[in-house]
Order: C-alpha cells, then sequence, then structure tokens
C-alpha cells in the first residue's frame, strides 16, 4: 500500500470589498475632475506679473512656479490612480490612497501659486 501524497491545502482568496471599490472609483473621479480644474487655474497665475512693470520680478521663478502649478497634480493624480488600481487589483482597502492624491494634488497646487508669488517684490 503506497501513502497518499501530501498536498497543500489551496490558496485562500481575499474577498472583493465591495464599498472601497465603489468609493475608491468616485474618489478618483473626483481627483481626475479636481485636476482639470486645477490645470486651468494654473493658467491664470500668470496675471501675477502684472504689475511687473512698476516693479522688477523674478520671471525665473514665477516660471517655475507657474510648471509646479501647472504640472504637479496631474502627475500626483497619475501616480494615486496608478497606486490606486494596484491596491485595488491586490483586494486591499485603497480609498485613502485617492484621498491622499486628492490632498497632495491641492498642496501641489498651493506650493506653484505660492513660488509664483514669491517672484513678484510687494510694491510700496
Amino acid at each position: 500500500m503506497q501513502p497518499l501524497p501530501v498536498t497543500a491545502p489551496p490558496p485562500t482568496r481575499r474577498p472583493v470589498i465591495v464599498w472601497d471599490l465603489v468609493l475608491t472609483i468616485v474618489l478618483l473621479v473626483v481627483l481626475v475632475g479636481l485636476t482639470a480644474v486645477l490645470f486651468f487655474l494654473s493658467f491664470f497665475l500668470a496675471f501675477a506679473g502684472d504689475s511687473c512693470g512698476a516693479v522688477e520680478c523674478n520671471y525665473d521663478v514665477m516660471g517655475t512656479g507657474m510648471v509646479v502649478a501647472m504640472f504637479g497634480p496631474p502627475i500626483v493624480a497619475l501616480l494615486a490612480l496608478v497606486a490606486a488600481i494596484i491596491v485595488l487589483v491586490l483586494k486591499r482597502i485603497a480609498f485613502w490612497i485617492a484621498l491622499v492624491g486628492i490632498v497632495l494634488a491641492v498642496g501641489v497646487f498651493f506650493l506653484g501659486a505660492a513660488i509664483t508669488i514669491s517672484g513678484v517684490p510687494p510694491t510700496a
């Protein structure tokens, strides 16, 4: 009589967390919409240089701030989107990634706006 072969139990699969999937998708859509709005608003930072005829402005700093405000939020949104999809495929909680992406996108936009405004000296 031959011994029976020893087999490992089949690996258990994680269940899909439906509320997290729905919430993550909704938050990612909000993130993409917010990113589009921030991208549009970044063009208005060019008006920071309206007073540059009366005072000497640092155009390099202003340009750097505009680039940060223009391209920072889409980069953050793309990274958050990819990270959330990877985490969802692994069937882990992922809604927090979209929330962090929203906060970081807004923060990067305001950082770029602050850099742009710092290139304009205060008028007396």
